[in-house]
């Protein structure tokens, strides 16, 4: 992350699939938003009350939008790390409009109500570009035979 930029984590929902689109570049780009709803208890009624929603344009770029467009569905509880970016644009008429996003860097399931099973397989794509990645185990054994230094 760069100096200055604005990190935030967001707890909520999707409130709709993800959206993927691919640019021209063959780039994958993931848009989708995320509801975050406090709950407070009202003692009065003695229950549980949900406050105002707050909703959170995403977006997620390359392997990152393919595994969100892979495992998330609408509805899923998420924990998402990312930066704020500010776009500006102009409508047909001249007007000057602005929003404010979140580009996600890291996301997964929240596990505070539900389980979820992760498969861990890591595609040749995720690997790529990783000066850990390693050419891994013997495929018939547990261990590689590699020394580890």
């Amino acid at each position: 992350m760069s100096f200055g930029e604005t990190p935030i984590t967001v707890v909520g929902n999707l409130t709709a699939d993800p959206e993927i689109k691919f640019t021209e570049g063959g780039a994958a780009l993931a848009k989708f938003t995320i509801a975050a709803t406090p709950r407070v208890f009202d003692r009065e009624s003695n229950q549980w009350k949900d406050g105002t929603s707050t909703f959170f344009r995403c977006a997620a770029w390359r392997h990152l939008a393919e595994h969100i467009g892979d495992s998330l569905t609408k509805g899923a509880r998420v924990v998402a790390f990312g930066r704020i970016r500010q776009h500006n644009w102009q409508t047909p008429e001249g007007e000057n409009r602005s929003m404010l996003a979140l580009e996600v860097d890291e996301i997964g399931a929240s596990l505070r109500f539900v389980n979820v099973a992760i498969d861990g397989k890591r595609t040749a794509a995720d690997a790529s570009g990783d000066a850990w990645a390693t050419d891994g185990p013997a495929a018939d054994s547990k261990f590689s035979e590699k020394p580890p230094f």
